[in-house]
């Protein structure tokens, strides 16, 4: 075949015309049909000037294969360096020099290797051999690389890649990735790859290329050399995109990515942005270090709101020898969040109460509806309570219950149970405002009701749910009552610690709390809920004597009592100590595994995922998708054939072994969407996984499916998800249809979303023959209605980066307690709702001066885009509007400043933001 290309070629070359003589120009006047042989003649025969270097090139391909008169080789080569690098053409088309070198590469590489090492030109040679081998870059032999190396090796001072040009850089680049991959499967050194490769990365930063250098020192395992080529210009750029790519990446590299993110934001001075990344590692070390650095104490006030924001532990950045000032105090404690926040109300014009009316709009009701409210009145004013605390929460002025005149309030209205929630809203009610949450609170403590003591108990942790006091009123008022005779009072003091200390990691909720699971004689509802309190107060610390504490429990407690429906508060709230340590929770699931009970699968499943919790592991939810497509049967399918025993307790014991166990199941699919939560394109994948679960799975997965659609989307109420939702709200099986109403009402949490509060209403009527659905719609309306639109309970903050593990820990035991609906909250649990109180927080932007004070100025707010790798300043919104703040801020909405008149301390706006005079405002 060769042959016959080379005999078709000589003809081509003897059939060609003379050339025209060089003064004869061609005409310009050539018609159509005329100019397609023209372009062709083009084609087969090279200009002038290209005939010329051809045969320069030739010449020196000549020179050099001469070993008699090795004096020319030099110059050879210099001119043949020349010649390559002044080389012009398009950008789509192969240098031409290149080009008319490529025929003579084979016989060049024969020469070089017959030229000593000792030559002082073989080093030149083996660059000009490397930047031809471009033109074989697809042999897979890598000879790029291959000479480039060599000549690293024969030059005393060899030049750097980068200036063969950026094609030479790419091509390099690319193999020297291979190279090491293949290398390190077989051990081999790599240190010549490393070294060659940070001259690449230094020509890469210094030309705009800082993706390009990431991506290399990504594939060589080397991201933590990258500081020392960052610079003022670029490090902005290097750190979006480093913290863009942790959500992709795999332990180590992810970890690897944020500490140099942090090292980079630190060597230029840039303290808030480090912290933000500190928050991220949850790191107790750096963080302290970045908040005692700056020494500009309106940024140290900027950066306390932002841990407080974060609630991570006081003593993580004070203790007795270094304690804060009482305003840093303030930030960090969020001292003033119910006074700024009543004051946003204000401006928004949302302080007044808002009625049940207001929110039910049962004048628009068909007439059947309107007849709902008759059917189980206890149950309806129970649902009032609830979206009376739900609308109004944060406010203290709800019109049923901290409002109502004496003796009208709601609270003697409802029944047993109902007693509890009724009381235990007040503190929802009052929610952030500890002052006159005491004195409101403290009258239903003196109740002879037991209910409404309960309800008083629980109503003080939830108040104080996300701020702190010096006063430490909960730990004084409820530690009390934790070794209480009364079960309820118990357990509403339990819960109410974990509640107002949530991420404190106190010392002394641990001392009161961990010998309830520690006995053995203590009821397992006691027991879990101790853990899962415990598993609030210190959510993600890996507690070193809680968790073995906790696995010794599940292994000498009765069977029995592991199968109780209460005990899977106690996996969460093993599970929740282990969120965000991704590894380092290996050790507790191999433990888990020597339990011989079903539990112990479910334990791992919720300690596995809650530790890659945000991360979008791959290779976890594809795990979890494996659990969801096996087909549980019962346990004793097989036993039953043979037996004959026919007395009571053996009938009782086959009873039970008949249900299947597939709790674990359930377990798994909130786990993917748990993995899955914050990093938008897994999340995305993960909404048509729960599609394909709702189709095949089987009756616990299709039910838990609604919850975990809710958690992917919290206060998010994008239409395609609001569709999904209310197909699956008219499912046949009930229990499906009352988790996906309550996941509209998460999915809607704080929005007021007109279409979904619509579709609500319709479902009041459709339901209004099914107290329970109807009795979940109604609390669905008070979510969506939260705060009158200023609420939220999405995890996710500033900008998106950091999730707040309390607000996790608060979201998950609720829709924990919805695998269940019909055991807990439709039952006599529907207190567990409150804790959803861990997860709410303002959505608003508010602006302080220096000094703290409100300093209304001109924002703009739009949807947040994504700016990674675009060249410039790109805008980081779209379609934004301008306001004068404070202003209210929806999930994935971002604010900046309309005007240069100030500058804000925090590079992301979002919550409380400082502003400073802007030195060089011309505006």
């Amino acid at each position: 075949m060769a042959r016959d290309e080379s005999q078709m070629e000589s003809i081509r070359v003897t059939s060609r015309d003379p050339e025209p003589p060089k003064d004869e120009k061609p005409s310009s006047q050539n018609t159509g049909s005329e100019l397609k042989p023209d372009r062709d003649e083009k084609k087969r025969e090279l200009s002038e000037e290209d005939e010329q270097l051809k045969s320069e090139l030739e010449m020196l391909v000549e020179r050099l294969s001469d070993s008699g008169a090795p004096n020319l080789h030099r110059p050879a080569l210099e001119a043949m360096r020349t010649l390559i690098r002044t080389s012009t053409s398009s950008m789509t088309a192969v240098p031409k020099p290149l080009k008319f070198l490529r025929p003579h590469f084979a016989s060049l590489k024969e020469v070089y290797g017959q030229w000593p090492d000792s030559s002082a030109d073989k080093a030149l040679f083996a660059e000009i051999l490397s930047v031809l081998a471009m033109t074989y870059s697809d042999n897979g032999q890598r000879e790029t690389l291959h000479f480039r190396l060599a000549a690293e090796k024969l030059a005393t001072r060899p030049e750097a890649p980068g200036i063969w040009g950026h094609e030479y850089v790419r091509h390099l680049s690319a193999e020297i990735g291979d190279e090491y991959n293949a290398r390190s499967e077989n051990d081999e050194e790599t240190d010549d790859l490393l070294g060659l490769a940070l001259q690449v990365v230094e020509f890469s930063m210094a030309h705009h290329g800082e993706i390009d250098a990431v991506d290399l020192l990504l594939e060589l395992e080397a991201v933590d050399q990258l500081p020392r080529f960052v610079e003022k210009d670029t490090y902005e750029r290097v750190c979006i995109y480093l913290l863009s790519c942790v959500n992709l990446l795999v332990p180590p590299d992810d970890i690897l990515f944020l500490r140099t993110a942090h090292e980079i934001y630190r060597k230029h001075h840039r303290h808030y942005e480090a912290l933000i990344v500190a928050l991220r590692l949850a790191d107790p070390e750096l963080i302290r270090a970045d908040f005692e650095t700056p020494t500009n104490p309106s940024m140290r006030k900027q950066m306390a709101f932002l841990l407080g924001r974060q609630q991570i532990p006081p003593s993580w950045v004070q203790d007795e020898s270094n304690p804060l000032d009482q305003e840093l105090l303030d930030c960090f404690y969020g001292t003033n969040l119910s006074r700024h926040f009543i004051d946003f109300g204000k401006e928004l014009g949302v302080q007044e109460p808002r009625s049940l009316e207001d929110v039910y709009k049962s004048h628009l009701d068909n007439t059947r509806a309107s007849l709902s409210t008759t059917i189980d009145s206890a149950r309806g004013n129970l649902a009032n309570v609830f979206v009376n605390a739900f609308v109004n929460a944060g406010f203290g002025n709800d019109p049923l219950i901290v409002a109502a005149e004496e003796g009208s309030s709601y609270v003697y209205k409802t029944k047993d149970a109902g007693m509890l929630s009724a009381a235990a809203s007040t503190g929802l009610s009052l929610l952030w405002d500890t002052e006159l949450g005491l004195s409101h609170i403290d009258k239903y403590t003196y109740s002879s009701e037991e209910n409404v003591k309960a309800g008083a108990l629980l109503a003080y942790g939830i108040s104080h749910s996300g701020v702190r006091t010096e006063m430490d009123a909960p730990l004084a008022l409820l530690s009390e009552h934790i070794e209480s005779k009364s079960r309820l009072l118990q357990t509403a003091a339990i819960v109410g610690l974990g509640l107002a200390y949530a991420g404190t990691q106190r010392e002394e909720v641990l001392a009161l709390l961990l010998p309830l699971v520690q006995e053995e004689t203590t009821p397992i509802e006691v027991a879990a809920l101790s853990t899962l309190s415990l598993g609030f107060v210190f959510v993600g610390s890996a507690h070193g004597e809680i968790v073995p504490t906790v696995l010794q429990t599940m292994m000498e407690r009765d069977p029995a009592q592991l199968e109780d429906k209460w005990s899977r508060f106690m996996a969460l709230g093993l599970a929740l100590l282990f969120i965000g340590q991704q590894d380092n929770s290996d050790a507790t699931i191999e433990t888990l595994k020597a339990i011989d009970h079903p539990v112990s699968k479910e334990v791992q499943i919720l300690v596995d995922a809650c530790s890659y919790a945000g991360t979008g592991n791959v290779l976890k939810i594809q795990t979890l998708l494996h659990y969801c497509a096996e087909h549980v049967t019962s346990q004793s399918e097989d036993s039953a054939e043979g037996a004959d025993n026919t007395d009571a307790e053996t009938e009782a014991n086959n009873a039970a072994a008949a249900t299947p166990r597939d709790l674990y199941q359930a377990f798994a699919v909130l786990s993917i969407a748990l993995i899955a939560m914050g990093e938008d394109v897994g999340a995305e994948m993960s909404l048509r996984h729960m599609s394909h679960l709702m189709h095949y799975g089987d009756p616990v997965i299709r039910r838990t499916v609604p919850l975990a659609i809710a958690l992917l989307n919290p206060s998010n109420p994008v239409v395609p998800v609001l569709d999904t939702l209310s197909k699956y709200s008219h499912d046949s099986d009930l229990d499906v249809a009352i988790n996906s109403i309550f996941a509209m009402g998460i999915v809607g949490a704080g929005t007021n979303n007109a279409r979904l509060a619509q579709r609500l209403r319709q479902l009041a009527g459709y339901y209004y023959k099914e107290p329970n659905c109807l009795f979940i719609v109604r609390i669905a309306q008070g979510l969506v209605h939260m705060g009158k639109g200023t609420l939220g309970v999405d995890p996710f903050h500033t900008d998106r980066q950091l999730f707040s593990r309390t607000a996790v820990a608060g979201l998950l035991a609720t829709l924990l307690a919805f695998t269940d609906a019909k055991g807990f909250v439709l039952d006599r649990s529907h207190w567990m709702l409150f804790w959803l109180s861990s997860a709410i927080h303002p959505r608003f932007l508010i602006t302080l001066d220096e000094d703290l004070n409100v300093l209304p100025v001109s924002v703009r707010v739009g949807k947040a885009v994504d700016t990674v790798g675009q060249a410039g300043k790109p805008r980081t919104i779209s379609g934004f509007q301008t306001h004068t703040t404070p202003v209210r801020l929806g999930s994935h909405e971002r604010g900046v400043l309309a005007t240069g008149e100030y500058l804000p301390y925090a590079t992301i706006m979002e919550g409380f933001v400082l502003l400073h005079k802007n030195p060089n405002n011309e505006e």
